[in-house]
């Protein structure tokens, strides 16, 4: 099975609704069972679906179906179905990128409140 397969099954089933904008993607793990297919291929196929604008990777939390309208991009697309894939790819990752900073403000203001309970606390015993 070839990475270009396994991201145009996935394709696929974000088109027909099956998996809707915002659901997380199947694992790599389960991918693999399901193609036959060795990590390095998955990873290619998730790779090329990143890069095309159809998933978002969440640290920690996996990759998930990205906010978007294909079928309208498709729709508005009278050349080739590759002419938006840049910006949308583009878009995609600067929403992720947003997603990720967002993630990393919040854990730097939790860490800050630690920090601070932590030197009140430590003051207190001197």
């Amino acid at each position: 099975m070839t990475f270009e397969v396994i991201a145009e099954t996935l394709r696929e089933r974000i088109r027909s609704g099956r998996l809707r904008p915002g659901d997380a993607l199947p694992t790599q793990a389960v991918l693999m069972r399901e193609f036959g297919a060795s990590s390095l291929t998955v990873q290619k196929a998730m790779t090329l679906l990143k890069q095309d604008g159809w998933a978002v990777s969440r640290p920690g939390k996996g990759a998930f179906v990205a906010h978007r309208d294909h079928d309208a991009d498709d729709a508005d697309d009278l050349d080739s179905p590759e002419a938006t894939a840049p910006v949308s790819g583009t878009t995609a990752r600067v929403e992720a990128l947003e997603r990720a900073l967002a993630d990393a403000v919040e854990q730097i203001a939790d860490l800050r409140g630690r920090v601070e309970a932590l030197e009140t606390g430590g003051g207190r015993g001197r």
